[in-house]
């Protein structure tokens, strides 16, 4: 039982080293039901970012086309708004998963 409960909290803790590998190869060489829910919640909360930075690079692609940001005298800030709102919640968010992983890793650890 403490073999298992590692490998879910590995999972977990692998945001900060290996995120997407660790779960996957904890899922494919365990047997064990709980340690394999646990490595697809870790990789799907691994997954989060990485999709979040898909869209936010989407965003700062269409406001760099959409806003005349190449004509300096045009005086718009709503580039940088927009670029900054978006990495902040970028940021926030990462933040998040990766406290949301340490947390798990700590319940299931108990």
């Amino acid at each position: 039982m403490e073999n298992q409960k590692i490998l879910s909290a590995f999972s977990y803790l692998s945001v900060f080293f290996a995120p997407f590998i660790v779960p996957l190869i904890v899922y494919f060489v365990s047997k064990d039901s709980d340690v394999k829910r646990h490595s697809i919640r870790a990789l799907i909360s691994h997954l989060i970012p990485v999709v979040f930075g898909i869209i936010f690079f989407a965003v700062f692609v269409f406001s760099t086309i959409s806003f005349n940001t190449f004509d300096p005298g045009s005086g718009s800030n709503t580039f940088i708004i927009v670029w900054f709102a978006s990495f902040v919640i970028y940021l926030l968010v990462s933040l998040g998963i990766v406290i949301w992983n340490i947390v798990q890793a700590v319940r299931v650890i108990r």
